[in-house]
């Protein structure tokens, strides 16, 4: 198991997401990454938007949003085989100006846009997210 740190990054106006386009899930996908042995989670996540998007953002709360467990085919990265493996991912709620200049990772991801809250089920969203979308968005009202 791997500990990983994801963030629900919302525009200013709370009705988009930002996503990138990740290359081994092939598919939009929530920014973040392995926490490598940080214990602040909610630094990675952090970081994790900022370097995979460019996007500085800002936290909306500093606990976490939600948790979830994601299993994780084998695959190529780097050149080297990672076998399977489950990624128990912690995600924060930060938003961020939706004018933000985007960049991407091309190590990692493909793109990064913003997508509505509603266009969910009309990308090629990554199966795992589309459960804990609705959740996500309903609990964001809270804030």
């Amino acid at each position: 198991m791997h500990f990983t740190a994801s963030a629900f990054v919302v525009n200013k106006e709370r009705t988009k997401m930002l996503v990138v386009y990740h290359n081994i899930f092939d598919g939009w996908i929530y920014p973040g990454g392995h926490a490598d042995g940080d214990s602040d989670l909610l630094s990675v996540a952090i970081r994790e938007v900022l370097e995979e998007t460019g996007v500085k953002a800002n936290i909306l709360d500093n606990s976490i949003f939600a948790i979830q467990a994601l299993p994780i085919k084998g695959h190529m990265k780097n050149g080297k085989y990672v076998s399977a493996h489950v990624h128990l991912d912690t995600i924060y709620l930060l938003d961020a100006d939706e004018n933000s200049v985007l960049v991407f990772n091309e190590n990692e991801n493909k793109a990064v846009k913003w997508i509505p809250f509603e266009c969910v089920e009309d990308e090629d969203v990554v199966d795992f997210i589309k459960p804990i979308h609705k959740k996500l968005v309903k609990k964001m009202d809270l804030f």
